[in-house]
């Protein structure tokens, strides 16, 4: 069976909120749009699109800032014939705190993200 992440579970949030993290990182975003999203009738690329519209306003009280994106077009290592990922998205955030309190702010709209999405995986990365 193939495994599908769109969403953190509360066993990843509260092992990510254990961690100790200091200063400024960079998440990594690695999305695969779902071909049609049957809420909205729209692609999953169209609602992610929404979806980033829409936490414009978290992203601005975090001083989060958007550091690359782009669409993957070939692998050089790893299956061939294949590119398992849309798009790739790097987000620098300040501290684990603003990024905690951005994700849990009332409002938030992660079933956004999650409705737009197949398949995805966030990861962690500090510069030390």
């Amino acid at each position: 069976m193939n495994n599908t992440y769109v969403g953190i579970t509360q066993k990843q949030f509260q092992d990510f909120t254990a961690l100790p993290v200091e200063g400024a990182f960079q998440m990594i975003n690695l999305l695969k749009f779902k071909d049609k999203v049957e809420e909205t009738g729209t692609t999953g690329a169209e609602a992610y699109a929404q979806y980033m519209n829409a936490i414009l306003p978290f992203f601005q009280n975090t001083k989060a800032k958007v550091v690359y994106q782009g669409k993957p077009l070939f692998g050089l290592i790893g299956p061939e014939d294949t590119v398992e990922w849309d798009k790739i998205l790097i987000v620098s955030y300040e501290s684990k705190q603003e990024f905690i309190g951005m994700i849990t702010k009332e409002g938030y709209p992660a079933e956004m993200r999650s409705r737009a999405l197949a398949d995805s995986r966030l990861i962690l990365c500090t510069e030390k």
